[in-house]
C-alpha cells in the first residue's frame, strides 16, 4: 500500500537556485535533443552515406544494421566514459565536470553534420553520447546536493529532468521545420538536394542551444557539500569497488538492471518507431518505382528538362510527406513521455516507495505496450476493430505511442530521483554513473542490436508468405513489440528485488 508524505515543500527559492533549475531544465532538454536526433535522421544519413535505397529489401537491412551499429557502439562508448564522467564528477566537482562535458556533445553534434561517411557518422555520434552521458551524471548529483531539503529536492529533480521530454520534442520540431524549408538550405559538401540536407542541418543545430550553457554555467556555485568535504580533506576518494560491498551490492545490481530494462525498451523498440513508420504510409510504397523511373528517365531522356523536373517534384513530395509523418508520430511520442515525466515528477512527491511509484508506470506497460506493436505498428489491427473506431493503423498508432512514452519515458526520471537517495556523497556521482551508464546505456541499448540484427531476419523469414504481405518495417515491429514485452516483464519482477531508501535525507 503506498504511504504518502506529510512533510511540506520547503523554503521558497531563491533567485540563484531558480537561475540553477533554468539551466538545468535546459541541460537535460537539450541532452535529449542530441540523443534522439539519430532515429529520426538514420533513415535519409545512411541511405545517403551508403548509397541504398531504403525501400527495397537489401537497403532496409544496411541501414537497419548500421543503425544498430551507431546505436549501440556510441552507448558502449557513452557508458563507458560516462562510469569515467561519475568517477570524475566525485574527483574534481560536478560544475567543472558538466561544463566540459556539455563542450564535448555540443562540438560533436556540429562536426557530424559533416559527415562523409557511416564510419564517421559513427565515430562523432560516439564522442555526442560521450559528452551526454557524463553531463546527466554530473548534473544528476549537482542538482541533488544544492537542494537538501527533501521534498524540494524531489521536486526539483522531477521537473527539471521532464524538460528532457522537451528536448525530445524540440529536436522532432527542428526536423520537421528542416523538412518543410530544405529548399532553403544551404550546400554542404556541394550537395544541393534538399531531401539530402535536413539530416545534416538536424545534427548541426544541435550546437546552438549549447552556446547559452557553455558561458552561464562555469559561473553557478559548486555543490556545497562536495565543496566542503573537499576544502577540509573529508572527502573520501569514490571507488568503483565500493559499490560492491556488501553495504551496496543489491543496491548496485538492481538499479543497474531495471535502468537496463528502461533503456532496453526504449533502445529496442520505441526508437526504432521512424523506421517502422514508413510501412503504414501507402505512398511508400510508390517510391521505389517513380525514383528508378526518374533515374531511367535522365538518363534515356537528358534534353526533357520539363519532364525530368516534373517527376523529381513529385518524388520531392511524396518524400516530405514521409518524413512530415515520421515527425508527428514521434511528436506523439515526446508528448507522451513529456507528460508522464510532469506526472512522475508530482508522484515522487506524494509517494513515500519507490517500489510503488515504479510499478505505477510498469504495470499498464506490460499490457499496453506489446498491443501497441503488435498490432497497430505492424499493420495488423483487425479490420472490424478499425471499421468500428473509424480510424486505421496510424491513427491508433499515434495513440499508442504516447502511452507507450507516457509509461516509459518517465521511468528515466524515476532513476533521477532514486538514486542520490542511495549512495553517499563521495560515491554518489560514481553510483549514478554505473547504473546509468554500464546498465543504461552499455547493457540495456544492446536490445537495439537485439530486435534489428536478430529478431527482426527471424520475423521477416517466418512471415514471407503471409497475406496480406509484410513489408520488412511491418515484421521490424514484431520484432520491436517481442524485445519490449520480454523486458518489462522482467523489470517487473525484478521491481521486487528493488532496496526502498533509508530516508528521504541524502546520505552524507
Amino acid at each position: 500500500m503506498s504511504k504518502f508524505s506529510g512533510v511540506e515543500s520547503g523554503p521558497r527559492l531563491t533567485g540563484t537556485q531558480w537561475l540553477i533549475c533554468i539551466i538545468a531544465a535546459i541541460g537535460f532538454a537539450f541532452d535529449i535533443y542530441e540523443l534522439l536526433m539519430m532515429p529520426l535522421i538514420a533513415q535519409p544519413a545512411l541511405a545517403e552515406l551508403l548509397k541504398v535505397d531504403p525501400f527495397t529489401e537489401s537497403g532496409f537491412q544496411k541501414i537497419l544494421t548500421w543503425n544498430a551499429y551507431i546505436m549501440w557502439g556510441s552507448a558502449i562508448c557513452g557508458g563507458t566514459f560516462g562510469l569515467l564522467g561519475g568517477y570524475l564528477t566525485d574527483r574534481f566537482g560536478r560544475r567543472r565536470v558538466l561544463t566540459w562535458s556539455i563542450l564535448l556533445y555540443a562540438f560533436s553534434a556540429l562536426a557530424a553534420g559533416f559527415s562523409t561517411s557511416p564510419l564517421m557518422l559513427l565515430i562523432l555520434r560516439c564522442t555526442t553520447f560521450i559528452g551526454v552521458c557524463v553531463e546527466f551524471v554530473a548534473a544528476v548529483a549537482w542538482l541533488a546536493e544544492l537542494f537538501p531539503n527533501p521534498k524540494q529536492r524531489e521536486a526539483v529533480l522531477g521537473y527539471t529532468q521532464a524538460f528532457s521530454s522537451i528536448g525530445g520534442l524540440l529536436v522532432t520540431l527542428a526536423f520537421g521545420l528542416l523538412n518543410q524549408y530544405s529548399h532553403l538550405l544551404p550546400s554542404i559538401h556541394g550537395v544541393a538536394e534538399p531531401a539530402k540536407l535536413v539530416w545534416r542541418y538536424t545534427l548541426i543545430s544541435g550546437v546552438i542551444p549549447a552556446l547559452p550553457l557553455i558561458f552561464i554555467r562555469p559561473f553557478l556555485p559548486e555543490s556545497p557539500v562536495w565543496a566542503e568535504k573537499a576544502a577540509k580533506g573529508t572527502l573520501r576518494r569514490p571507488s568503483i569497488g565500493e559499490l560492491f560491498a556488501p553495504s551496496h551490492l543489491r543496491t548496485t545490481l538492481v538499479t543497474a538492471f531495471l535502468f537496463a530494462c528502461s533503456y532496453g525498451v526504449a533502445f529496442g523498440a520505441i526508437q526504432l518507431t521512424p523506421q517502422i513508420v514508413p510501412g503504414l504510409i501507402p505512398a511508400s510504397a510508390k517510391i521505389p518505382a517513380m525514383r528508378k523511373s526518374y533515374e531511367e528517365l535522365k538518363a534515356a531522356q537528358p534534353a526533357d528538362k520539363e519532364k525530368i523536373a516534373a517527376v523529381g517534384e513529385e518524388l520531392k513530395k511524396l518524400n516530405k510527406a514521409q518524413q512530415n509523418t515520421v515527425k508527428d508520430v514521434q511528436l506523439w511520442q515526446e508528448f507522451g513521455g513529456l507528460i508522464g515525466r510532469f506526472v512522475l515528477a508530482f508522484l515522487a512527491m506524494q509517494i513515500v516507495s519507490r517500489r510503488t511509484l515504479l510499478r505505477i508506470f510498469q504495470i499498464p506497460a506490460l499490457l499496453i505496450i506489446p498491443l501497441v506493436f503488435f498490432f497497430p505498428a505492424a499493420g495488423r489491427t483487425p479490420e472490424a476493430i478499425l471499421t468500428a473506431l473509424h480510424t486505421d493503423n496510424l491513427m491508433l498508432l499515434r495513440i499508442g505511442i504516447f502511452l507507450t512514452g507516457f509509461l516509459i519515458v518517465a521511468q528515466f526520471s524515476f532513476w533521477g530521483n532514486y538514486l542520490p537517495l542511495v549512495y553517499p556523497v563521495h560515491l554518489r556521482g560514481t553510483g549514478e554513473g554505473f547504473a546509468a551508464n554500464v546498465g543504461g546505456r552499455m547493457v540495456g541499448t544492446a536490445a537495439n542490436a537485439l530486435t534489428a540484427l536478430l529478431l527482426w531476419p527471424m520475423f521477416k523469414s517466418a512471415t514471407a508468405g503471409m497475406k496480406p504481405p509484410m513489408f520488412p518495417p511491418n515484421s521490424l515491429a514484431w520484432a520491436a513489440g517481442t524485445t519490449a514485452f520480454i523486458i518489462v516483464v522482467v523489470a517487473f519482477a525484478a521491481s521486487f528485488a528493488l532496496p526502498e531508501p533509508k530516508s528521504e535525507d541524502l546520505e552524507e
